[in-house]
Protein backbone atom coordinates (compact mmCIF):
# COMPACT_ATOMS: atom_id res chain seq x y z
CA UNK A 1 0.00 0.00 0.00
CA UNK A 2 1.28 3.46 -0.89
CA UNK A 3 2.60 5.82 1.77
CA UNK A 4 -0.23 8.33 1.29
CA UNK A 5 -2.89 5.61 1.50
CA UNK A 6 -1.42 4.33 4.78
CA UNK A 7 -1.41 7.86 6.20
CA UNK A 8 -5.00 8.52 5.13
CA UNK A 9 -6.32 5.21 6.48
CA UNK A 10 -4.47 5.54 9.79
CA UNK A 11 -5.71 9.15 10.07
CA UNK A 12 -9.29 7.89 9.71
CA UNK A 13 -8.75 5.13 12.27
CA UNK A 14 -7.28 7.54 14.82
CA UNK A 15 -10.08 10.05 14.24
CA UNK A 16 -12.57 7.26 14.94
CA UNK A 17 -10.73 6.32 18.15
CA UNK A 18 -10.67 9.95 19.32
CA UNK A 19 -14.20 10.95 18.21
CA UNK A 20 -15.68 10.49 21.69
CA UNK A 21 -12.92 12.58 23.28
CA UNK A 22 -13.32 16.31 22.89
CA UNK A 23 -9.98 16.80 24.60
CA UNK A 24 -7.37 15.20 22.31
CA UNK A 25 -6.86 16.48 18.77
CA UNK A 26 -5.24 14.48 15.98
CA UNK A 27 -2.63 16.78 14.47
CA UNK A 28 -0.97 14.63 11.82
CA UNK A 29 0.01 11.14 10.68
CA UNK A 30 3.16 10.35 8.77
CA UNK A 31 4.47 7.09 7.39
CA UNK A 32 8.14 7.48 6.48
CA UNK A 33 11.13 5.36 5.73
CA UNK A 34 14.29 6.35 7.45
CA UNK A 35 16.48 3.35 8.19
CA UNK A 36 13.26 1.53 9.13
CA UNK A 37 9.62 2.36 8.43
CA UNK A 38 8.02 4.66 11.03
CA UNK A 39 4.32 5.30 11.54
CA UNK A 40 4.11 8.53 13.53
CA UNK A 41 0.90 9.85 15.00
CA UNK A 42 0.94 13.36 16.44
CA UNK A 43 -1.71 14.39 18.97
CA UNK A 44 -2.28 17.47 21.09
CA UNK A 45 -4.60 18.89 23.71
CA UNK A 46 -4.94 22.08 25.71
CA UNK A 47 -2.24 22.08 28.36
CA UNK A 48 -0.14 19.57 26.42
CA UNK A 49 -0.04 15.84 25.85
CA UNK A 50 1.06 13.49 28.61
CA UNK A 51 2.78 10.13 28.27
CA UNK A 52 -0.40 8.35 29.41
CA UNK A 53 -2.32 9.92 26.49
CA UNK A 54 0.28 8.63 24.03
CA UNK A 55 0.39 5.17 25.59
CA UNK A 56 -3.40 4.76 25.63
CA UNK A 57 -3.75 5.75 21.96
CA UNK A 58 -0.76 3.66 20.95
CA UNK A 59 -2.21 0.53 22.55
CA UNK A 60 -5.65 0.99 20.96
CA UNK A 61 -4.22 1.85 17.56
CA UNK A 62 -1.73 -1.02 17.59
CA UNK A 63 -4.52 -3.51 18.29
CA UNK A 64 -6.67 -2.19 15.42
CA UNK A 65 -3.75 -2.10 12.97
CA UNK A 66 -2.83 -5.68 13.86
CA UNK A 67 -6.43 -6.83 13.36
CA UNK A 68 -6.78 -5.06 10.00
CA UNK A 69 -3.28 -6.05 8.85
CA UNK A 70 -3.23 -2.69 7.09
CA UNK A 71 0.53 -2.28 6.72
CA UNK A 72 2.50 -5.06 5.06
CA UNK A 73 5.94 -3.70 5.96
CA UNK A 74 7.52 -3.99 9.36
CA UNK A 75 7.29 -0.58 11.07
CA UNK A 76 7.77 1.26 14.35
CA UNK A 77 4.69 3.00 15.79
CA UNK A 78 5.29 6.30 17.57
CA UNK A 79 2.55 8.39 19.19
CA UNK A 80 3.66 11.79 20.46
CA UNK A 81 3.09 15.51 20.70
CA UNK A 82 3.97 17.54 17.59
CA UNK A 83 6.35 19.58 19.77
CA UNK A 84 6.72 23.26 20.49
CA UNK A 85 8.05 23.97 17.00
CA UNK A 86 5.21 22.10 15.33
CA UNK A 87 4.89 22.27 11.59
CA UNK A 88 1.76 23.99 10.30
CA UNK A 89 0.14 22.04 7.45
CA UNK A 90 -3.63 22.15 7.60
CA UNK A 91 -6.05 25.09 7.36
CA UNK A 92 -7.00 24.68 11.03
CA UNK A 93 -3.30 25.02 11.97
CA UNK A 94 -3.03 28.37 10.16
CA UNK A 95 -6.24 29.66 11.72
CA UNK A 96 -5.37 28.49 15.26
CA UNK A 97 -1.85 29.92 15.20
CA UNK A 98 -2.66 33.39 13.79
CA UNK A 99 -0.80 36.14 15.60
CA UNK A 100 2.15 33.87 16.43
CA UNK A 101 5.69 34.00 15.10
CA UNK A 102 6.57 31.38 12.51
CA UNK A 103 9.76 30.19 10.83
CA UNK A 104 9.32 29.81 7.07
CA UNK A 105 11.42 27.90 4.54
CA UNK A 106 10.79 28.57 0.86
CA UNK A 107 11.30 26.10 -1.98
CA UNK A 108 13.28 28.74 -3.89
CA UNK A 109 14.94 31.93 -2.64
CA UNK A 110 13.05 35.23 -2.84
CA UNK A 111 15.16 38.40 -2.67
CA UNK A 112 18.17 36.21 -1.90
CA UNK A 113 16.56 34.57 1.15
CA UNK A 114 15.20 31.07 1.51
CA UNK A 115 14.34 31.27 5.24
CA UNK A 116 12.76 33.97 7.35
CA UNK A 117 10.78 34.52 10.55
CA UNK A 118 7.57 36.56 10.71
CA UNK A 119 4.13 36.81 12.26
CA UNK A 120 1.33 34.68 10.80
CA UNK A 121 -1.47 37.18 10.18
CA UNK A 122 -3.97 35.28 8.09
CA UNK A 123 -4.96 32.37 5.91
CA UNK A 124 -7.05 32.33 2.74
CA UNK A 125 -8.29 28.82 2.04
CA UNK A 126 -9.73 29.74 -1.36
CA UNK A 127 -6.55 31.42 -2.64
CA UNK A 128 -4.35 28.91 -0.75
CA UNK A 129 -2.22 31.69 0.73
CA UNK A 130 -0.92 32.63 4.16
CA UNK A 131 -0.22 36.21 5.13
CA UNK A 132 3.03 36.72 7.00
CA UNK A 133 4.13 40.23 7.98
CA UNK A 134 1.69 41.77 5.49
CA UNK A 135 2.71 39.61 2.50
CA UNK A 136 0.42 36.94 1.07
CA UNK A 137 2.46 33.84 0.27
CA UNK A 138 1.09 31.04 -1.93
CA UNK A 139 1.36 27.75 -0.04
CA UNK A 140 2.93 26.23 -3.17
CA UNK A 141 6.03 28.40 -2.58
CA UNK A 142 6.43 27.40 1.08
CA UNK A 143 8.35 24.25 1.89
CA UNK A 144 7.85 24.38 5.67
CA UNK A 145 6.10 26.65 8.16
CA UNK A 146 6.85 26.00 11.85
CA UNK A 147 6.02 27.78 15.05
CA UNK A 148 8.97 29.92 16.10
CA UNK A 149 10.60 29.28 19.45
CA UNK A 150 12.51 32.04 21.26
CA UNK A 151 15.35 30.69 23.33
Amino acid sequence: MAKQQVEEQVFSIVEEILKDQDVIELVDVEYVRERDWYLRVFIDKAGGIEIDDCQALSERLEKILDEKNLIADSYILEVSSPGLDRQLKKPRDFVREQGKAVDVTLYAPEDGKKEFTGVLEGFDEVAKTVTIDGTAWPLAKLSVIRLHIDF
